[in-house]
């Protein structure tokens, strides 16, 4: 049977797994860690692959991929070294820039730099977006903008150094990463180096002498990889929101609703989103389709919290949680409680409403955080609805959706089915798939079976939204 590897290098560590190319089985897999912080040498991921491949056999593997964290800053002088260690997505010192360059484009009217981003690249600038890390840079360290031959995303460099060349003009990429950069339109698939050039605050021409990674097609061989002392082919790679949607073999119709230390909802769309209020991000998927994605601060932590209120472990919680009512007896938990980003309200706190005698039980409280929780995402859900993505079922995966109490409450709140995906090393599988369909030469990647466990609900409860959505401090 071929097989073929998967590289998922996200914030805090790197998998490396082997799977049989026809059906997706996963026969091998290492894991290594990458170090802690928001500012981080390439060089580490680098060391970490080889780290992790080193516990698996490589030696028939016939292509790989990887998959990888958006948005990190990888600047590369003319000799191909690194200019500076690369800022992470979650790195927010560039939220100021992201202002900045909104207005600019608005000639000074934020709403009007936020349509015209919206229209130029799919996506309003956050601090998380590579382009505003250029800008700060740019503020802060102008003389590392005088040494910048080039500028990659973290799987990019992991690409390049997989192909060995130290060659710039080698670097690539591929349209879902390259569209979480803010100056690449994913539409016409075009870099925007009029964007760069107002990033780096340098003349049009000097933009255009920067290099920036090829956009390769889906599916494609991008050059021959070595790892561990094997050779193979090797596919582009991708994002890693990208990588899970092509992991799960994600059509038109399934919603990913991911609860972990924040919340991510999306899905593979047909159609571009555009969303001027910035609260969807108008990514690529790894397909050629689109990956619009809403994503909110507030997840398994605000369990965690209430956990610790209550003197309540975890299984605790959500014994509390499913012995109260639906609705909790009128106690609605605003859970914006680091605060938010979808809506976008960085400085907002949580809340509780409807305090009485009869509501303000623990086992109400726990059921309100719950459903405060879920209550957000299917707000974040009804963003992506509005800019035309299209909604058959809900996808449930995430640390905190192995909770009996979310499990329960999801169905009842989602105006769609829940599933749930088995548990499953989805973005190293999605690097192993594009792996699999770049080596095949065929159209569309290969079919993988999913298994997934259908949510049984006992009846919904809008009532519970609408109350939610009565409270919480956006229109």
């Amino acid at each position: 049977m071929p097989k073929v590897m998967g590289i998922d290098s996200s914030t805090q560590s790197c998998k490396v797994i082997v799977v049989d190319a026809d059906t997706g089985a996963i026969l091998q897999s290492g894991r290594a860690s990458h170090p802690e912080g928001t500012e981080v040498a390439p060089s580490a991921w680098w060391d970490a692959v080889q780290e992790a491949a080193a516990q698996v056999d490589l030696s028939d593997v016939v292509a790989g991929a990887v998959a990888g964290q958006q948005h990190g800053m990888v600047c590369l002088d003319a000799d191909g070294e690194v200019v500076r260690d690369a800022l992470l997505w979650n790195d927010t010192r560039s939220a100021d820039a992201a202002k900045d360059l909104i207005a600019e484009f608005g000639k000074g009217d934020a709403a009007a730099g936020a349509q015209w981003w919206a229209e130029a690249v799919g996506s309003v600038p956050v601090a998380s977006y590579t382009v505003t890390k250029l800008r700060w840079v740019a503020d802060h360290e102008p003389d590392n903008v005088a040494r910048i031959a080039a500028v990659a995303l973290p799987h990019d460099y992991l690409t390049w150094k997989l192909l060995g060349t130290g060659r710039l003009e080698d670097l690539v990429t591929d349209r879902s990463d390259a569209s979480g950069t803010g100056y690449f339109d994913p539409v016409s698939n075009q870099y925007r180096r009029d964007i760069l050039a107002a990033a780096l605050r340098i003349d049009p021409a000097a933009a255009e002498q920067i290099v920036l990674p090829r956009v390769a097609d889906p599916g494609a061989v991008v050059g021959r990889g070595h790892l561990a002392g094997a050779a193979f082919d090797l596919g582009a790679g991708m994002g890693d929101n990208a990588g899970s949607a092509l992991g799960m073999g994600l059509v038109p119709g399934d919603m990913v609703v991911s609860i972990g230390t924040s919340g991510v909802v999306c899905g593979v769309s047909d159609v571009p989103a555009h969303d001027p209020t910035g609260l969807v991000s108008g990514f690529a998927d790894a397909t050629g389709r689109y990956l619009p994605l809403a994503c909110t601060l507030n997840g398994a932590r605000v369990l965690d919290a209430t956990a610790r209120t209550l003197g309540a472990d975890h299984g605790e919680l959500s014994d509390l949680a499913l012995s109260a009512q639906p609705g909790a007896d009128g106690l609605v938990f605003v859970p914006y409680m680091e605060g938010e980003r979808t809506p976008n309200l960085p400085d907002a706190t949580g809340s509780l409403h409807g305090l009485t005698l009869t509501s303000m039980t623990r086992e109400n409280l726990a059921r309100s955080a719950v459903e405060g929780i879920v209550c957000s995402l299917v707000d974040a859900l009804d963003c992506l609805v509005a800019t035309g993505a299209e909604v058959g079922r809900v996808l449930l995966t995430g640390g905190a959706a192995a909770s009996p109490a979310v499990q329960s409450v999801a169905p009842r709140l989602f105006p769609v089915a829940v599933a749930m995906p088995a548990a499953g090393e989805y973005v190293a599988l999605g690097a192993a798939r594009q792996a699999a369909w770049a080596t095949s030469g065929q159209a569309e990647a290969p079919t993988w079976e999913l298994s997934v466990t259908e949510l049984p609900s006992d009846g919904r409860d809008p009532e519970v939204v609408e109350r939610y959505r009565s409270v919480r401090p956006w229109s």
